[in-house]
């Protein structure tokens, strides 16, 4: 599936790419990267799902391909449905390159 697009490393994802499921059917658009950019770590994607708009997490272990328009997951439908909600209290905002997962020694003087 998409392979004439050129595949991506997770941190060039381009924002608000359109993630697919399995069966190709757009699933929403990936709002935010969820990893650790410095010890190069993909945790997943902040989703707002097509369907009702709500905001969930993709675990990195679910997406298959990074392209320059696509996110390629192997979820099912029943798959998307049971997503888990977005929790921004995990993460640290720094902009479009994602947000990361807090790290115990960091402190609130790191957010940006």
């Amino acid at each position: 599936m998409f392979e004439d697009e050129t595949a991506v490393a997770w941190i060039a994802m381009p924002y608000r790419a359109t993630v697919v499921a399995a069966d190709g059917s757009e699933i929403g658009t990936a709002e935010s990267l969820l990893g650790d950019e410095t010890e190069d770590i993909f945790h997943g994607i902040a989703v707002k799902q097509r369907e009702g708009g709500k905001l969930v997490e993709i675990p990195a272990a679910r997406i298959k391909k990074i392209t320059n328009k696509h996110v390629v997951t192997d979820l099912t439908e029943a798959d998307t449905s049971a997503l888990q909600p977005y929790r921004e209290s995990q993460w640290f905002h720094i902009g479009w390159g994602g947000l990361f997962r807090k790290h115990p020694e960091w402190d609130k003087t790191s957010r940006s």
